[in-house]
């Protein structure tokens, strides 16, 4: 998880010595449906909820007011709030409407149990789509990270008229030999940190846990056996809405050549790099990682 710095100490310092009103909350003694309507004027407010989509309950948090609405995909076995708490939390809520959703399978979107068909990518992406469209947004941005950044790729490639602004990190397009040994590192979760283990097992159970992570490293190794290790890179040329990708440079599962790669071939995208960005470099560098996001998405 993120650890805020100096600057995030000294900012919630400065932020504690100001009216509650002007930090962006809702005045005090306000209770029942006035704190309420108080709440979503001043973008605090959170909708946790489910709607079905091809036949299958799908979770979502919602959260904010702007006209821009911007999807938050997850990466693997992540869900809404263990991959997106900074972002739910501190994007604009003027500026934005922000959707964080669980795939099926993952977080709160149990049942169906996870699975790992050839087109899992796919079926994401039109789940992803027609939630979106079920929640009556006309077009909206993504925000996907590792495996919610191909579905993110996918999306964009297949949907363009739906998709506003894409933003990916953690994401690959081809699986090599090399990343299916880096894949099967992690394949035993008793060789996970405690802190991450105990993160889902708290969400998952022991059982589930172990089993749909095993059962991802070989969904997502499939793919080192197809030509070129392919998983999505025929569509990249189909991309055609602005595109920033994001990596961090001490990214132990995805190298950078992958960042690169995306680069190369979608058309007109940017490419940042975090030196000392991990895999989760929007946890934990939240504040500048938001920042980036949202300067691309004005």
């Amino acid at each position: 998880m993120a650890r805020p710095g100096a600057g995030g100490t000294l900012l919630r310092i400065l932020l504690s010595q100001l009216p509650q009103a002007a930090r962006g909350a809702p005045p005090l003694g306000l209770r029942g449906p006035a704190a309420a309507a108080a709440a979503a004027a001043y973008g605090t407010s959170k909708t946790s909820d489910k709607i079905k989509v091809n036949g299958v309950p799908l979770h979502y948090q919602q959260t904010g007011q702007g006209d821009h609405a911007v999807l938050l995909l997850p990466g693997m076995l992540g869900s809404s709030q263990s991959d997106f708490g900074p972002q739910l939390k501190s994007m604009n809520k003027q500026l934005f409407t922000i959707v964080a959703w669980d795939p099926r399978g993952y977080g709160h979107s149990i049942p169906p149990a996870r699975d790992f068909p050839p087109d899992f990518f796919e079926r994401d992406a039109r789940d992803a789509v027609e939630l979106m469209q079920a929640l009556k947004f006309k077009k909206f941005s993504l925000l996907g990270w590792s495996d919610g950044g191909i579905t993110a790729l996918i999306a964009a490639a297949k949907y363009p008229t739906l998709i506003h602004k894409l933003v990916v990190w953690g994401a690959n397009a081809i699986v090599t030999q090399e990343d299916r040994k880096l894949y099967n590192t992690i394949r035993d979760v008793s060789k996970w940190s405690e802190k991450n283990r105990k993160q889902m097992e708290e969400m998952y159970g022991h059982e589930y846990f172990a089993k749909t992570c095993e059962a991802w490293v070989d969904g997502i190794s499939q793919f080192a056996d197809k030509p070129d290790g392919n998983i999505c890179q025929h569509l990249l040329p189909d991309i055609k809405c602005p595109t920033f990708i994001i990596h961090g440079g001490k990214d132990p599962l995805v190298p950078q050549f992958h960042a690169e790669y995306l680069h190369k071939h979608i058309k007109g995208s940017r490419l940042f790099l975090m030196p000392e960005g991990k895999h989760n470099l929007h946890l934990r560098f939240a504040e500048e990682f938001n920042g980036l996001v949202e300067d691309f998405l004005q």
